[in-house]
């Protein structure tokens, strides 16, 4: 009784900690853009250094995730590993998410260099909460399917964040005035809600000390192992990174969708609460789906749904009725997909220490912002050159835009994610192997092996 009380407190703690963090990491990959565009208005000259500047900012910084995976496996803290780098990020990565949205008084190259240092200051903060949150998963337990429900329960907090950052955003700042103050105000808002949810991890979480056995401190060349002869590790990290790009890239246009090619930006709030509600069903019903189907199987069903959402959305006229039956099939298999990727990232965890005989949770969960940070650069860059050359980004109204221009955006909204996500899964389904068969048999050799203890399963 004390341990399943142990385990219902974790999974629901954890899971309430991320609400906040996925408010603020949303309205910064999905929003800043918008922010810069149509609310600080730039023009196109900047709008080309600034395009430029995140895509190549986030791509260098996602180098370093590794080493702040290498950081965090490294500390030795009366507090844990985990929980400093959680409120270190949280705190830092939330006064230079506030900055972000300030236009610091400067203009031209003075705006965009000052741009570049905090961006760059964020990616590094928020990647140090992200890897420090999410590699103390698999501290919690070796159990597979309570992995998967401590999983579904903090994806869903994360979409409950999410989708209020993406219903909420346009309503509440138009509601303020619309301007950048406006955006200013909400942005400080969703940072102190993110330091608010965080305390239900740091003061409510109870790490399992059993299923770590002490080992000495890694070295780099010890992580370079962990992260290249690790191959499970690679091929999830491959496949990952593909469905991201596609993902984000999706995400990242859709308020530019309802304003140009819908034609009402008001119906943008009402498409996303339509997806928030799919999301969440589909996250609640995941472990459901997981006691009768193997996760292969879920994988391939779930690509499935969002391929012939993609193809719906691309073909639909302008009816929010079908192209919101479009954006149920895309996003529930989408939240499907993105519970597998943890689970299987998690998963690697314990191939690793089997076949390198090291445990390094962040060095292997630093992958997860690494492929975050990748996907939004190149996704940042997608959108940042297609709203340039289609005209958007200088057309004054809606009717400016030609049919050409809308037609470039659709097919880089839509067509180019679904080869992106397509092939991801290909590459999963030829190279991933850790089955339930396959993952049993690594707890069983490492317990054998003294490496980890089963008592508390």
């Amino acid at each position: 009784m004390e341990a399943r009380t142990k385990r219902n407190r974790n999974r629901y703690m954890f899971g309430l900690g991320t609400v906040g963090r996925d408010m603020l990491y949303s309205v910064v990959s999905m929003y800043l853009l918008f922010f810069l565009t149509d609310i600080l208005d730039l023009p196109d000259s900047t709008m080309w250094w600034m395009t430029g500047a995140m895509t190549i900012l986030r791509i260098f910084d996602a180098v370093n995730d590794p080493i702040m995976g290498f950081l965090v496996d490294n500390t030795h803290s009366r507090f844990g590993k985990f929980k400093p780098w959680i409120v270190i990020g949280a705190i830092l990565g939330g006064i230079l998410t506030a900055l972000l949205f300030h236009d610091f008084g400067l203009k031209g190259a003075g705006y965009v260099a000052m741009f570049v240092v905090v961006y760059l200051l964020w990616d590094i903060t928020y990647g140090a909460n992200d890897i420090a949150y999410w590699s103390m998963l698999p501290s919690l337990t070796l159990d597979q399917k309570e992995r998967e429900k401590t999983g579904s329960f903090a994806r869903i907090c994360a979409n409950i964040g999410l989708f209020t950052t993406v219903v909420g955003i346009l309503p509440v700042t138009n509601a303020l005035g619309g301007d950048k103050k406006a955006w200013q105000i909400t942005v400080i808002a969703i940072v102190l809600i993110t330091w608010a949810f965080l305390m239900f991890t740091v003061f409510g979480v109870k790490e399992d000390k059993n299923i770590n056995v002490k080992q000495e401190s890694t070295s780099l060349k010890e992580m370079f192992k962990v992260l290249f002869q690790n191959d499970q590790l690679l091929f999830t990290a491959i496949s990952m990174g593909l469905f991201m790009i596609g993902y984000s890239t999706t995400t990242a246009f859709g308020v530019y969708y309802f304003k140009y090619v819908f034609k009402n930006e008001g119906m943008y709030s009402v498409f996303a609460a339509i997806l928030g509600v799919s999301q969440l069903a589909a996250l609640s019903v995941f472990p459901l789906f997981s006691k009768k189907y193997s996760r292969k199987a879920l994988y391939a069903s779930a690509t499935i749904l969002v391929v012939a959402g993609y193809v719906v959305f691309f073909l639909s006229p302008m009816n929010m009725l079908i192209i919101g039956m479009a954006g149920i099939l895309i996003f529930t298999g989408q939240a499907f997909i993105q519970l597998l990727m943890l689970m299987f990232l998690t998963d690697t965890v314990e191939y690793g220490q089997w076949k390198l005989g090291r445990r390094n949770e962040s060095i292997t969960f630093s992958v997860q912002p690494f492929i975050n940070k990748i996907g939004g650069a190149i996704a940042n860059g997608i959108v940042g050159v297609t709203l340039i050359i289609s005209g958007i980004n200088s057309a004054k109204t809606p009717e400016d835009v030609t049919d050409s221009g809308l037609l470039t955006m659709k097919l880089a909204m839509l067509i180019l994610p679904l080869i992106f996500i397509v092939v991801g899964y290909i590459i999963y389904h030829k190279k991933f192997k850790i089955d339930n068969r396959m993952y049993d048999s690594i707890i069983s050799e490492l317990a054998a092996r003294g490496e980890i203890n089963r008592e508390q399963e």
